[in-house]
């Protein structure tokens, strides 16, 4: 049973690290998700574990793909709820990613903008014209940066480079998608680079948003000393 790795609670919100492998909101009742986990420790916490108690309020603010570890925000109450996703909507929350990538980029830094769409049927995204039908739009900010060793293990006889990505959307599999049509799929992502079948080496390592309540400025980010295991 995964155990959670808080980095802050209060009242309002809930702050912590996924593992990958698990998902953020699973329909299937055979595997644990994270916000089942949180729902129970939030049962603990207030001695209600009852079978007639009522379940305790927990709303999804932010998502990562099941295989991708990194920092999450859940809301515990509708205000904040509603506070936090206003944000997230006007691009108030501050998203960063670090991903170890296969080749490297022509440029150092650059942006990427595409028009992607989504096959609920594969449960994949891709790139597509701006004129078919459920495409949206996708862009993020990226920069090449020294290999965080104790993040991600490079592969035997790497050639690749790490980046560090900001998003300004949040599309399906949007970075690596985005990054596999740049020419720079992300290590062990064999669903769309030509990796093996593995764990991408993609991680939410960096977010910034405001408090829904005290209005503070809040900011976490991934370090050995919370993160145990690597992404």
């Amino acid at each position: 049973m995964a155990t959670l790795n808080i980095l802050y609670e209060d009242p309002h919100i809930l702050v912590c690290v996924k593992p990958h492998g698990i998902a953020t909101q699973s329909k299937s009742i055979r595997y644990p998700d994270m916000v089942s986990l949180i729902k129970n420790h939030l049962a603990k916490s207030s001695g209600s574990r009852n079978p007639g108690s009522a379940e305790p309020y927990l709303a999804v603010i932010h998502r990562l793909d099941q295989p991708v570890a990194g920092i999450l925000v859940f809301a515990k109450t509708p205000a904040a709820a509603k506070d936090l996703n206003k944000q997230l909507q006007n691009q108030g929350f501050g998203k960063y990613y670090r991903a170890l990538v296969a080749n490297t980029p022509s440029t150092k830094e650059g942006t990427l903008e595409n028009y992607m769409v989504k096959d609920a049927r594969t449960n994949t995204s891709r790139i597509c014209s701006a004129k078919e039908n459920g495409s949206k739009i996708a862009r993020l900010h990226y920069d090449t940066v020294p290999v965080t060793d104790w993040l991600f293990t490079a592969p035997a006889a790497f050639h690749g480079t790490e980046l560090e990505i900001h998003l300004d959307t949040g599309r399906h599999h949007q970075i690596r998608v985005q990054l596999a049509h740049l020419g720079t799929p992300i290590c062990g992502d064999h669903k769309y680079g030509k990796a093996e079948r593995g764990t991408p080496a993609l991680c939410s390592y960096h977010i910034d948003f405001v408090h829904p309540v005290s209005g503070k400025e809040m900011t976490y980010e991934i370090s050995p000393r919370n993160f145990e295991t690597e992404c």
